[in-house]
């Protein structure tokens, strides 16, 4: 979303938020995914045009440093960047909104390179209940089991972060090639409805999927988020301010949010709790399940040390000393989301093939 409402230049180091490409070569960042968020109060808005909008300010901005950042849209296509020495770069849709209840724009979004759906974000829509609101459809709609069926068919993962619990089982009874948590961490270490419990982390695990851990300081720290919570149940006639003034400009509205919560200061968990919800994934399911989902420039918080993508070495330094071997590394720095790639693409062959 900062490379649409800011006209933002990823080639130039900046000295906010979390991402440009300067700080992504000193993190070794060898492939991300741009967000296509689009926010649930747009969803009777034309969330398809925004969400397009969106698409075309990721291609114009990476397609200004050919030398250093590619589009791609297989998981050979990452490969082949990452031997040319550039970064990946692929789109993720936040919300599924702007296919609006068409099975046909959804396969259109595929073909511009969307390549994974969060079905829902904070609130239910017509797809999917959300973890953070009142159920309206105890899951998945009817629509929503065709929208998994169809990703399923062309190859599209279909990410479970944002789901309610009940959306999750509906998922995971449905899908047929594993899918992803793009962005969720642990609830058993951090008592959070946008994290994982214990039978879910177990169901995406029996299902082939990968968990990525949220670095955001709120779903790593139940210290933190209590906090946090205390502190914004008592901003709140300020939140709702800001809201109205800045209806119109979701970037500058969060940005207002954050400064308004710098009077706090609420102590922020050390990036050491990162791993330890990658730990608790390992020892409940084993290695091959569990990878990162930053979500950088999405987030109002990050743990001490973590301050932007320049900093993702210290994950591995910190793996590295709790006794995980190289391979594993690489599995949870990627190669498992990659493994999950390559699976949905093979299903994809295969009914294509039929």
């Amino acid at each position: 979303m900062r490379i649409f409402h800011e006209n933002f230049d990823i080639g130039k180091r900046h000295s906010d938020g979390h991402f440009d490409l300067p700080r992504a070569r000193e993190g070794g960042l060898d492939g991300l995914f741009f967000s296509i968020f689009v926010p649930n109060r747009m969803d009777t808005l034309h969330p398809a045009h925004y969400a397009l909008e969106l698409i075309d300010a990721v291609y114009n901005a990476v397609g200004r440093y050919p030398d250093q950042i590619e589009m791609a849209f297989t998981s050979e296509d990452i490969r082949r960047i990452h031997r040319e020495g550039k970064i990946a770069a692929l789109m993720g849709m936040e919300n599924g909104s702007p296919i609006e209840h068409s099975l046909g724009l959804l396969r259109d979004f595929y073909r511009l390179g969307v390549r994974y759906i969060t079905l829902t974000h904070s609130k239910p829509n017509d797809i999917s209940d959300s973890a953070t609101d009142t159920a309206r459809w105890g899951g998945l709609s009817e629509f929503g089991k065709q929208v998994v069926r169809e990703m399923n068919r062309l190859g599209m993962l279909v990410d479970v972060s944002h789901l309610s619990d009940d959306a999750i089982r509906d998922v995971l009874s449905i899908s047929q090639t594993p899918v992803i948590a793009s962005h969720s961490s642990v609830r058993a270490l951090a008592h959070h409805p946008r994290n994982l419990p214990d039978e879910l982390i177990k169901g995406i695990a029996r299902n082939g999927g990968v968990i990525q851990i949220n670095f955001y300081s709120g779903y790593l720290s139940d210290e933190y988020n209590q906090a946090y919570q205390k502190a914004k149940k008592e901003l709140a006639p300020e939140i709702a301010a800001l809201k109205e003034h800045f209806a119109d400009d979701e970037n500058a509205y969060w940005r207002a949010y954050i400064k308004l919560f710098e009077r706090y200061h609420i102590p922020v968990p050390d990036a050491s709790v990162i791993v330890d919800h990658i730990d608790y994934v390992v020892n409940l399911v084993g290695i091959d399940h569990v990878g990162l989902g930053s979500d950088f420039d999405g987030v109002s918080s990050l743990p001490r040390r973590m301050d932007d993508v320049s900093r993702l070495p210290l994950i591995t330094y910190i793996m590295l000393k709790r006794g995980y071997s190289e391979e594993d590394i690489r599995k949870v720095l990627g190669g498992n989301l990659l493994r999950v790639m390559e699976a949905n693409e093979r299903f994809s062959r295969q009914q294509k093939s039929h």
